[in-house]
């Protein structure tokens, strides 16, 4: 004969991880929580900060959010952990099989759920800010596989350029394919090592869209800036899209199409 079932406040808690792809559909939306650069989120000295206002960050939502919400109380967990494999820019869109992730929920007590249900109730109540592949209980292991693996990603563009580029310009950055160099970005510099990195990088197609813009595709290595590579970012990248066309250009928007990890098909840099 069954024993009575415990309550939820004496039932043991247990940590799991989850695995899933998210697809990032709206621009504004960070990966993880945007803490106010200022008071870094504290309760206490978030009370009249100017920068906030309070709040404690800069933005209402992140994909890490949208998905805590519903998972950990869901669960009735402690908390929850949000493991990336990278990262994109906050106004940039995550497209493609979408980006690997996993979320580690520390402290369930009702961890049996059903997984797809949740997953369903999740991109519901997102309205349409992400969507996730199906969750997969998965070991801690796989945290660090995604951290410690770089994979290529391709990326689209919008390119506004300051004059139109001459044809033959164009035909030779259409079939550009080999190495480049980067400094340190200015807006990450306060943050990261100010060093040289050597990045590999493929032109896809470059097509004018309208006066005045391009429309632009690349696969590209691990770690690369292509926002920086279109503009040079004053000569801190070499060659850029700016210096080989011969005009200024800036990134107005990018998306990233594919992060090329295993199983999930497209182009390479080798061509």
């Amino acid at each position: 004969m069954a024993g009575p079932v415990p309550e939820a406040s004496s039932r043991p808690r247990s940590t799991l991880y989850l695995e899933s792809r998210y697809r990032k559909l709206r621009r504004g939306l960070p990966q993880t929580i945007f803490f106010c650069p200022k008071c870094k989120g504290d309760r206490r000295r978030r009370r009249g900060c100017a920068q906030c206002e309070g709040f404690g960050k800069l933005t209402k939502d992140s994909v890490q959010e949208l998905i805590a919400r519903r998972l950990v109380p869901q669960m009735q967990a402690k908390t929850g952990k949000f493991h990336g494999a990278g990262r994109e820019d906050i106004d940039v869109l995550m497209l493609g099989q979408g980006r690997p992730f996993v979320f580690e929920v520390v402290g369930a007590r009702n961890p049996n759920l059903d997984l797809d249900e949740l997953r369903r109730d999740i991109v519901e109540r997102a309205e349409g800010a992400i969507e996730l592949a199906p969750f997969e209980r998965v070991e801690r292991r796989r945290v660090v596989y995604w951290k410690e693996t770089h994979f290529d990603k391709v990326y689209r563009a919008d390119v506004e350029v300051e004059a139109a580029p001459d044809g033959e310009r164009v035909a030779a950055v259409q079939a550009f394919a080999g190495g480049i160099v980067q400094r340190t970005p200015r807006r990450v510099a306060h943050r990261r090592a100010d060093l040289e990195r050597e990045r590999s990088l493929r032109v896809l197609s470059l097509e004018p869209r309208s006066e005045g813009q391009f429309e632009l595709r690349v696969v590209c290595q691990h770690g690369t800036y292509v926002k920086e590579w279109i503009s040079g970012d004053e000569e801190r990248t070499t060659p850029s899209l700016a210096k080989l066309l011969g005009v200024g250009c800036r990134c107005a928007a990018l998306d990233v199409e594919e992060i090329l990890t295993p199983g999930v098909e497209g182009p390479s840099l080798e061509g």
